[in-house]
């Protein structure tokens, strides 16, 4: 069913090619290369277990007709019924083609949306929510540069971007992208009335060199004092950076370190990071017509889900079960503090299914 022998067969050649010491001299094939060889690697081992198994399951029709045996057969029978199919599934996820941008560090930005004020604190608390859950699966994370906005003394974001650096992490999070809407009763509202809220959030996949080459001469640079707290010389001195890409007209500024260098430096990924996604855009517009029922399309614009505090409950809009019931968990206390598998799990499982079905209907 699954072509074992096609499996192994490319897993020979793969092994092949990086034994070719040609490749050393050809960083980025090599690095395909070696991606491939470790998803045909999983694949050909889930393969081989699957047919494995199946050879157990075909050792017990003897058994199961000796009425002495059979009753220990039966069971053993029923858990190999149920412990194939859960493999089969596995390895039909692993021939999906893989993204292209898997095992990337990824940009997360957010924006604060509509609801004035108060949309800067949801985007503060989307900000901490990752944080933690970055914070739970050893993740780094690096704030790039930062809009702060305040209500009262509490802190919130105009915008803010952070690299996250870690394994899986662009898997987990590729699609938070959207717009996240937030119900509950603001700090400023003195009537106890519900008010609603969204922030924008932006999963960018970070760009490998050979991807996006920005001449000097395409860009703007601009220097001028930070605003805002910090240390002494942060007010004194024209350490913040505003880069302009003249033919896009992208701008990026970055204020959050002392150093105009390290500012500048930042910018420059962040800048790097939206051009990609420009592309990228641009690509799947293009490919509307076969993508229309892709997994992933991230769009901006898609409110994707919903955090009711009064009820502690999220929505995910996006996944919605034959039924027609959309994904609804009542932990938005847990959730906020970080504990995002169980969202995280149904979304991606979602996606994934409906990839499968797309596969299977080519």
């Amino acid at each position: 069913m699954f072509r074992l022998e096609e499996f192994e067969a490319r897993l020979g050649e793969l092994d092949r090619q990086l034994m070719d010491p040609s490749l050393a001299g050809q960083r980025d094939r090599f690095r395909e290369v070696s991606r491939e060889h470790a998803q045909v690697s999983r694949m050909v081992e889930a393969a081989r277990e699957v047919s494995r198994l199946e050879g157990e399951r075909d050792a017990l029709k003897d058994m199961l007709a000796d009425p002495e045996l059979r009753e220990m057969a039966e069971l053993e029978k029923a858990e190999l019924d149920a412990k194939i199919p859960s493999l089969e599934h596995e390895l039909r996820l692993m021939m999906l083609p893989r993204d292209p941008y898997e095992g990337r560090p990824v940009l997360l930005e957010i924006r604060a949306g509509t609801g004035g004020d108060e949309a800067g604190l949801v985007a503060a608390d989307l900000v901490r929510m990752y944080a933690r859950y970055a914070d739970k699966q050893h993740w780094r994370l690096e704030i790039l540069s930062s809009s702060e906005s305040y209500v009262g003394t509490a802190q919130g974001y105009k915008e803010i971007v952070a690299q996250l650096t870690g394994e899986n992490a662009y898997r987990m999070l590729k699609y938070e992208a959207g717009v996240h809407r937030v119900q509950r009763v603001p700090l400023t509202e003195a009537q106890g009335r519900i008010h609603t809220s969204t922030a924008t959030v932006a999963i960018l996949p970070e760009p490998e060199e050979v991807e996006i080459h920005i001449a000097e001469k395409d860009l703007r640079i601009d220097v001028f004092r930070a605003g805002g707290p910090g240390g002494q010389s942060v007010n004194t001195t024209d350490s913040a950076v505003r880069i302009t890409h003249l033919p896009s007209g992208l701008v990026v500024q970055c204020q959050d370190e002392k150093s105009q260098t390290k500012n500048k430096s930042k910018a420059m990924k962040v800048l790097a990071a939206r051009l990609l996604e420009k592309e990228r855009n641009e690509r799947d517009a293009a490919e509307a017509a076969d993508r229309k029922a892709q997994v992933g399309s991230g769009e901006r614009a898609e409110k994707i889900r919903t955090y009711n505090y009064p009820q502690n409950r999220v929505t995910d809009h996006r996944v919605v079960d034959p039924q027609g019931s959309t994904f609804t968990l009542y932990k938005l206390d847990a959730i906020v503090q970080g504990d995002l598998d169980e969202l995280l799990g149904g979304v991606i499982g979602y996606f994934q299914a409906e990839a499968l079905r797309q596969a299977e209907a080519r």
